[in-house]
C-alpha cells in the first residue's frame, strides 16, 4: 500500500531564476536567492514578500539563515561571501572568498563556522567569531564543488559533491578526505545527509540522471534510484518523514519512499526546471526553487504520533523507533502549567512499518501503529506483536475488544478478539472511518453511524466531518468540521424503540437517534472529553473546553499543541507537541465533575461535589451555572461580589442585592437596586437608594411621581447644598417657592437669566435684579451696563407693568394653597391661563375686587398698585419723577446712538456657560 502523504501547496511566488531556498526554524519565512542578483524572504503564512534587498549584478548561487545572529548569509558569482542582518538588512560584511563563482554555504549547527564550495575546486571553512578568517582550506576536488554539507549526527564531518563525479567525506581539522565515494558516470551536483538514527546514509544526484543512495560506513552503494528525464539538481532526506525529494531540470520533484525506495509521487508545477529543495529539521513544510519561482508545500500532517493511556504511559514514534516515557514518576506538586515535562524516555524498540499514527485501545492494554499502508497491534507494555494487517485506516470501538480497519473506499472489516467478525461494504462507500459508541464512515453523502454489532445504518448526517470524538459513556458526540464543530446527544431509546418498528426507519436512519445540543464556530485541532465536557485546541492555539453551551479558555498555547488526555488524579490535563515535548495543565476535576452533574440535572450530586470545588473556581462554576439559567443556584455559589449583585438584580433579591450594595458603597449598584426596588413598588428602599446614590435626579422623578411635596421640599435642600443647581431649582419651581429659585440663579452668578426669570414671575423683583446685572455687565462694558432699562426709570418700555405687579400678588395667594388632585379636571392648566386678562376681567367687576377665592381656586382680581405701593395714590404713567415721557425717550436715544458696540470687550464673558445644568 502506498504512504498516505497529503500534499498542501501553501505558497506560489513567482520570481526570475531561484538558486537556492532555505527555512527560517521560528519565523514564517522561505529564503530565496536568484540569478539575477537579488534576495527575497517570503512570509508564507500571509503570502507576502516582507524583504528583498539587491546583494550584486550577478546570480547569487547560494543564500542560507543563520537563525541564532538574525543573519543571511550570501554568495554569489563575484565570488564574494557577503552577511546581512535580516531585521535590519544592513550589510554587515563583504569578502573575497574564493577566486571563482560561490555554489553553496552550509552553517555548522553549533560552532561559529559557514562552509563554503567554489568554481575553483576548493572548500573552504570561515569563522565569524574570528572576523571572518579563513581558518581552513580543503583540497582535493578536481572540478567544480557544487555543493557541501554538514553531517547531523557528526558535526565534525561534511560530504562535499563535484562535477569530478566524485562525493567526497572531509573531517574538520584534516587537509585531506576521510574517503571518497565514486560511482556516477557524470559530475555530482548535490549531496544530503540521512538525519534518522538508524542508518549512515547519504545521498547524492548527479547529470547521469542517476540518484544514489550510499553507506558511507561501508562506503557502499545501496541504492540506485532511476526515474529523472534530465539532469538531477537537488537531493534531501526528509529529516521528519520517511521520505527522499529528488529535483531535476525536467521540471519535476519526484518523492520516493525512504525505507522501500519505492517512487511514491511525482510533483510538477510547470515552473520550469527545478533547481534547489530546503528542507527545516521538526517542519514537514519544503521549498522548492525553480526558473520561474519558488513554491513552499506541506507534506503529511505535523501532528506527532503519539498516544496516552488512562494511567498516563506515553507512547509516540520517533522516525521508525517507538519510545515510552511515564508520568507517574514526576513529581505532581512541581508541575508548571505549560512548561516541558523532564519525562524519562525508555526506547521500545524499531517498528515494522513507519508509524503515522499510535493509538491506544481504550483500556490502554494495547497500543496500534498504522503506516505505510498497513497496521500492527502491539501489546503496550512489552511492544510484542499481537496482530497485523493491510489497513488505510484503523479505529478502535468503545469496547476495548473490537476494532475496525478501512482496507479500501469501499470495503471496511470488523475484528473482536483480533478475529475477523465481518466485512461489509457501506452503500456510499468510504472516504474515513471514525471509532467510538458507533462506527462512523464518511462519504460523499456524508456521515453514516453504522452500529457495531449489527452494522445497521442508525443514522446519516449530511455533514463531511474532519474528525468524531465519543464520550466514555457512548451518550455525547462532537463531529469536528473544517470550520466549526457540533455536540450531538445519541438516543440509544429511540435507536431501540426504531428497531421493533421498521415504518420509522428511513433511508438515512433513524432521525431520532441524535439530539442538537450546540453548534461552535471554531476549528478544533484536537478533542476529548471527559464527563460531558469536551476539551479541545483551536486552529488559534488556544485550549478550551466546553459544556452545556459555554466556551471556557484554560490557557492560551504558544505553539501548535495536541491533546494527549487527562488524568483526573492529578487534575491535569496533558498535552505534546510535533517536537515530541509534553506539557501540562491544571484543569479541576471537581469542577468538571460538578458542571457535568449540572448538565444532567443531577442536583444532588452536584451539591456533593460543591465543598470539593475551590473557592477561586467558584465564581467560574456559578457562570456555567448563570448561562444553564440556574441563576439562584448561582448566586448561592459565587464568591465574587460582582457577580453576586448582578445576579441578585436579576433574581430580584432585594435582601441580597440590598446588603450587597451596602458593603461595596457603589453609586452604580444603589442606582440599581433603586431602578429594582421602584418596579416591586417598594418606593420607601428605593428613596434609600437613591438617596445614597446622591441621585437627584431620581429622587425628584419618585418625588413628584409620589406627589409627595415634602420630599421634594428635603430635596431642594439638599440638592442646592450638593451644589445641584437644577435639580434644587426645579424642585422649588414645582413647590411655587419662586423666591428661591431666583436666589438660585442668583447665588449660581446666572444674573441674565435671573433677570428674565423675575421679568416672567416676580416683576417686583426686576429693579434689583437688573441693577446686579448693571452692575456685572459694567465690569465688562460700562456703556453696556448702563444701557440696561430699570422699569422704575423707563416705564414706558415695560407695557403692563403696573398691571404684571398686581398679576404677581394675585398669583402669589393661589401658590401657597394646596389644591385636591381630584380637582385637576376643574383647573385650567396655567400654560392655558392669561393673567392679565384675568386681572382686567376681576376689574371690571368692581363688586368682586374685594372678594377671596374660591375653594376651587378659580382667579379673583388681586390687590391694586396702591397697595403694593404703600397706599399711596400713583402718578400718572406719562410724568415720572418730574421728568416727561418724551425726555426720557430723547435721552435712551441718545445714549443708544453714542455706544459702540464694537468697542466692547466681552472676553469674560461666558453665555454658553453650563454651571447650571450641570448634575
Amino acid at each position: 500500500m502506498p504512504l498516505r502523504l497529503d500534499i498542501k501547496r501553501r505558497l506560489t511566488a513567482r520570481s526570475d531564476r531561484v538558486k537556492s531556498c532555505d527555512l527560517h526554524p521560528t519565523e514564517q519565512w522561505m529564503l530565496v536567492s536568484l540569478y539575477n542578483g537579488n534576495v527575497h524572504i517570503w512570509n508564507y503564512e500571509s503570502q507576502q514578500l516582507v524583504k528583498s534587498f539587491e546583494v550584486c549584478d550577478l546570480p547569487v548561487r547560494a543564500a542560507v539563515f543563520v537563525p541564532r545572529k538574525n543573519w543571511v548569509v550570501t554568495g554569489s558569482d563575484d565570488m564574494q561571501v557577503r552577511v546581512f542582518n535580516y531585521n535590519t538588512l544592513e550589510r554587515l560584511n563583504a569578502f573575497d572568498a574564493h577566486s571563482d563563482y560561490v555554489r553553496s554555504i552550509a552553517v555548522h549547527p553549533t560552532q561559529p563556522f559557514i562552509l563554503t564550495s567554489s568554481d575553483d575546486m576548493l572548500i573552504k571553512l570561515w569563522n565569524w567569531e574570528k572576523n571572518w578568517v579563513c581558518q581552513q582550506v580543503f583540497e582535493g576536488h578536481t572540478h567544480y564543488v557544487m555543493e557541501v554539507k554538514v553531517n547531523p549526527k557528526d558535526n565534525n564531518t561534511f560530504a562535499s559533491a563535484s562535477l569530478d563525479k566524485t562525493v567526497k567525506v572531509w573531517q574538520l581539522g584534516s587537509a585531506q578526505p576521510n574517503f571518497t565515494l565514486e560511482g556516477h558516470e557524470k559530475g555530482v551536483n548535490c549531496v544530503d545527509y540521512y538525519m534518522g538514527g538508524d542508518k549512515p546514509y547519504l545521498i547524492s544526484g548527479a547529470d547521469d540522471r542517476m540518484v544514489k543512495i550510499w553507506d558511507y560506513q561501508n562506503k557502499t552503494c545501496v541504492q540506485t534510484l532511476e526515474g529523472h528525464a534530465q539532469n538531477i539538481a537537488s537531493v534531501s532526506f526528509h529529516p521528519e518523514l520517511p521520505i527522499i525529494l529528488t529535483g531535476s531540470e525536467d521540471g519535476t520533484v519526484k518523492i520516493w519512499h525512504a525505507n522501500t525506495y519505492r517512487l511514491e509521487t511525482t510533483l510538477n508545477y510547470g515552473l520550469e526546471r527545478v533547481w534547489s529543495i530546503g528542507v527545516l529539521r521538526g517542519s514537514n513544510n519544503v521549498a522548492l526553487g525553480y526558473d520561474e519561482g519558488a513554491i513552499l508545500i506541506k507534506l503529511g500532517r505535523e501532528e506527532p504520533a503519539m498516544s496516552m493511556d488512562a494511567g498516563g504511559k506515553i507512547i509516540w514514534a520517533k522516525h521508525s523507533e517507538l519510545q515510552q516515557a511515564s508520568l507517574k514518576a514526576l513529581e505532581k506538586e512541581e508541575i508548571q502549567d505549560g512548561e516541558r515535562l523532564p519525562l524519562a524516555v525508555k526506547d521500545m524498540g524499531s517498528c515494522e512499518v513507519y508509524p503515522q499514527t499510535v493509538q491506544h485501545n481504550p483500556n490502554g492494554r494495547f497500543v496500534v501503529v498504522c503506516g505505510d499502508g498497513e497496521y500492527i497491534i502491539y501489546t503496550a507494555m512489552a511492544l510484542r506483536n499481537k496482530s497485523f494487517g493491510s489497513a488505510q485506516e484503523f479505529v478502535w470501538a468503545a469496547d476495548s475488544s473490537e476494532y475496525a480497519v478501512r482496507e479500501s473506499s469501499s470495503s471496511i472489516k470488523l475484528f473482536k478478539n483480533f478475529k475477523e467478525r465481518k466485512s461489509f461494504k457501506p452503500e456510499f462507500g468510504a472516504e474515513n472511518i471514525f471509532g467510538g459508541a458507533l462506527l462512523g464512515v464518511k462519504s460523499v453523502s456524508g456521515l453514516a453511524f453504522y452500529d457495531w454489532e449489527t452494522q445497521e445504518l442508525v443514522r446519516r448526517i449530511e455533514i463531511q466531518p474532519r474528525a468524531v470524538y465519543w464520550s466514555e459513556t457512548g451518550e455525547l458526540c462532537c463531529i469536528v468540521t473544517d470550520e466549526s464543530y457540533f455536540v450531538l446527544k445519541y438516543q440509544p431509546d429511540a435507536v431501540a424503540a426504531a428497531a421493533e418498528n421498521p415504518e420509522k426507519i428511513t433511508e438515512d436512519g433513524i432521525e431520532d437517534a441524535f439530539d442538537v445540543l450546540g453548534e461552535v464556530s471554531e476549528t478544533v485541532k484536537t478533542g476529548l472529553w471527559v464527563g460531558d465536557c469536551f476539551i479541545y485546541t483551536n486552529s488559534v492555539n488556544r485550549l478550551n473546553y466546553y459544556v452545556g453551551g459555554e466556551i471556557v479558555t484554560v490557557s492560551h498555547l504558544d505553539r501548535t499543541m495536541y491533546l494527549l488526555g487527562y488524568i483526573p488524579q492529578d487534575n491535569r490535563l496533558y498535552l505534546g507537541d510535533k517536537e515530541l515535548n509534553v506539557v501540562s495543565f491544571q484543569l479541576l476535576l471537581s469542577v468538571l465533575e460538578y458542571q457535568t452533574a449540572v448538565m444532567r440535572r443531577d442536583f444532588d450530586t452536584a451539591d456533593r461535589v460543591l465543598p470539593t470545588v475551590p473557592k477561586e473556581q467558584r465564581t467560574r462554576v456559578a457562570h456555567f451555572l448563570e448561562k444553564q439559567g440556574f441563576k439562584k443556584q448561582a448566586l448561592a455559589v459565587s464568591s465574587d461580589a460582582e457577580h453576586k449583585f448582578d445576579l441578585a438584580i436579576q433574581l430580584g433579591d432585594l435582601e441580597n442585592a440590598y446588603n450587597l450594595a451596602k458593603e461595596s458603597a457603589s453609586e452604580q449598584k444603589w442606582k440599581q437596586l433603586a431602578e429594582l426596588a421602584t418596579s416591586q413598588a417598594k418606593f420607601e428602599l428605593a428613596q434609600q437608594c437613591l438617596h445614597e446614590a446622591q441621585d437627584h435626579g431620581g429622587l425628584l422623578l419618585l418625588a413628584t411621581a409620589a406627589g409627595n411635596a415634602d420630599m421634594v421640599t428635603k430635596l431642594g435642600i439638599q440638592a442646592d447644598q450638593a451644589g445641584k443647581h437644577n435639580v434644587s431649582f426645579l424642585s422649588y419651581f414645582l413647590l411655587g417657592d419662586l423666591e428661591r429659585c431666583l436666589e438660585i440663579l442668583l447665588a449660581s452668578n446666572r444674573v441674565p437669566e435671573a433677570a428674565f426669570f423675575a421679568r416672567t414671575y416676580l416683576p417686583s423683583e426686576i429693579s434689583r435684579v437688573v441693577e446686579l446685572w448693571r452692575v456685572q455687565l459694567g465690569k465688562v462694558n460700562e456703556k453696556a451696563g448702563q444701557s440696561l432699562a430699570d422699569p422704575k426709570d423707563y416705564a414706558n418700555l415695560f407695557p403692563d407693568y403696573a398691571a404684571s405687579l398686581q398679576a404677581q400678588q394675585m398669583l402669589a395667594g393661589e401658590r401657597t394653597k394646596v389644591i385636591p388632585a381630584e380637582d385637576w379636571k376643574d383647573i385650567m392648566a396655567n400654560y392655558e391661563r392669561k393673567p392679565l386678562e384675568e386681572l382686567n376681567a376681576l376689574a371690571d367687576e368692581e363688586d368682586l375686587i374685594d372678594e377671596p377665592l374660591d375653594d376651587k381656586d378659580h382667579p379673583i382680581a388681586g390687590a391694586v398698585e396702591e397697595e403694593l405701593e404703600g397706599g399711596e395714590p400713583s402718578k400718572p404713567e406719562e410724568v415720572v419723577a418730574g421728568i416727561t415721557t418724551e425726555d426720557l425717550e430723547a435721552e435712551l436715544e441718545m445714549d443708544l446712538d453714542n455706544l459702540k458696540l464694537d468697542d466692547i470687550d466681552t472676553t469674560d464673558v461666558n453665555l454658553d456657560d453650563e454651571e447650571l445644568l450641570e448634575d
